[in-house]
């Protein structure tokens, strides 16, 4: 879809971006002005974007990345289930992934193993369905994370004992110039709920995005990953707040033990601060009541991590990522 006259002329890179350096009738993808992130994030809150970019598709989000000066703030967003955008929005350009970068295929198949190609925008679900599917076993898990492979990439993330990096071959990303190439998972340091390229922006690298990536697994019965994708859901259902605005867990579990029980330990279950509240069902999970704000997430989130310390001495470490400012700065 090509960028409509009207978007093209309100679209004013003015003392952000040079004009003659963004060529928009090269771009074929979405752009949105001022866009509200709080319909891109599973919260449901936040300000306004200056610059929301959905790409056509990968060549597209290349190109657009290849015009785009690099000192203008970016990020890039899936399902938007594991950030909170501040209410005074984020001054620079945010790109939407989810159902855009959003190829699924079998790469390859031998007797024992086969190999899956994902890219960044494809639900984690639809994933692990399709492996499913393929008689491929091993990547089950997946059907309970609420996000995108390229988030699932970004952060390792996992749940009912499985890890995304576990099943990962290698991965493709995009540079900040646009870039598109190829890592192995030697390059990067995994851990729990981080990943880290070993080789970093401290040592001079520039940026770059998980654009997609292959996963190994192993050749098995579909209808045994089916069961087990079923009771996976049913007991997400029965432990989770699904019915509220979250964005899962906010807190990663620290070695030996669970977020959620030292939360509620600390007798933090049900804490309102306005709109926010910490789920009376899953203690880790921060829920929007209806009306809440970015400060009222972001306040309820410092409360919690400062009444654990106090209860347990123990320093939760945050899953969420928080961007943006307080106050609006775009006019």
């Amino acid at each position: 879809m090509q960028l409509s006259a009207a978007v093209m002329d309100s679209f004013d890179f003015k003392n952000s971006i040079d004009q003659d350096i963004v060529d928009l009738a090269q771009l074929k993808g979405q752009l949105r002005i001022n866009e509200p992130m709080k319909k891109h994030v599973s919260w449901r809150v936040g300000g306004a974007v200056k610059y929301f970019y959905i790409p056509q598709d990968r060549d597209d989000l290349s190109r657009f990345l290849s015009l785009l000066p690099g000192n203008i703030p970016l990020y890039m967003i899936g399902l938007g289930s594991n950030l909170l955008v501040r209410d005074g929005g984020f001054n620079g350009v945010i790109v939407g992934l989810h159902a855009r970068l959003n190829d699924l295929f079998i790469s390859h198949m031998d007797g024992a193993e086969g190999s899956i190609f994902a890219g960044a925008g494809v639900p984690c679900a639809k994933l692990a369905r399709f492996t499913c599917k393929s008689n491929l076993v091993g990547s089950e898990f997946l059907a309970g994370i609420p996000g995108t492979v390229g988030g699932a990439l970004a952060m390792n993330a996992g749940c009912y004992g499985g890890e995304t990096w576990n099943i990962v071959e290698r991965v493709q990303v995009i540079k900040r110039s646009g870039n598109i190439i190829e890592r192995k998972v030697d390059d990067y340091r995994i851990e729990y709920r981080s990943v880290a390229r070993k080789l970093g922006i401290e040592n001079g690298v520039d940026e770059e995005w998980f654009v997609g990536a292959w996963f190994r697994l192993i050749r098995g019965d579909g209808s045994v990953s089916k069961q087990k994708i079923k009771q996976l859901l049913t007991a997400r259902i029965a432990t989770q707040p699904l019915d509220y605005p979250n964005a899962g867990s906010v807190f990663r579990n620290p070695a030996g033990d669970y977020a959620a029980r030292l939360i509620e330990f600390s007798n933090l279950k049900g804490l309102q601060i306005g709109g926010a509240m910490v789920s009376n069902k899953h203690a880790n999970f921060i829920i929007n009541t209806g009306n809440a704000t970015a400060a009222d997430i972001e306040a309820i989130i410092t409360e919690v991590h400062h009444r654990v310390r106090e209860q347990t001495g123990v320093n939760l470490t945050r899953e969420v990522r928080i961007i943006g400012d307080t106050k609006a700065l775009i006019q």
